[in-house]
């Protein structure tokens, strides 16, 4: 399966640097990069249940490939939310089932510094991602 354009950025520009201390900076740019969520979407119906952290999500089905936005009050979570995002945004529904996290966030070399606790909320939103994809096909 191809990535969306996105995740290829995110792939290069991860890649592109060596330590963690840089991957931990560009972590931060890439949340500071997500589109503020309107507040009328920070409601309990959107927060993503499994998350320490807050995280609100709002999916939408456009021409046979998901959008999705989301939020977090976690800084670190935030940036880690936007590279899911940019791995997940353009898919279909098929193919968003078929979606690896640790692949992906190991392919970024992030996954040794996601802690279970950070593993497991992420798992927590791509679950939600895929429980709203099947039911707005």
């Amino acid at each position: 399966m191809s990535l969306p354009v996105e995740a290829v950025a995110a792939l290069d520009a991860f890649q592109a640097v060596g330590s963690w201390e840089q991957r931990a900076r560009m972590l931060m740019q890439w949340g500071e990069r997500l589109p503020p969520l309107a507040d009328e979407d920070k409601v309990d119906a959107n927060l993503v249940q499994g998350c320490e952290s807050l995280v609100w999500l709002v999916g939408r089905l456009e021409d046979g490939h998901w959008q999705f936005v989301a939020s977090s009050d976690a800084r670190m979570i935030r940036g880690l939310v936007a590279l899911l995002l940019a791995r997940v945004n353009g898919l279909s529904t098929a193919e968003l089932q078929t979606v690896d996290l640790s692949d992906w966030f190991a392919q970024l070399g992030l996954s040794r510094q996601l802690s279970p606790s950070r593993s497991n909320g992420l798992n927590a939103v791509l679950q939600r991602m895929r429980a709203l994809s099947p039911t707005q096909n």
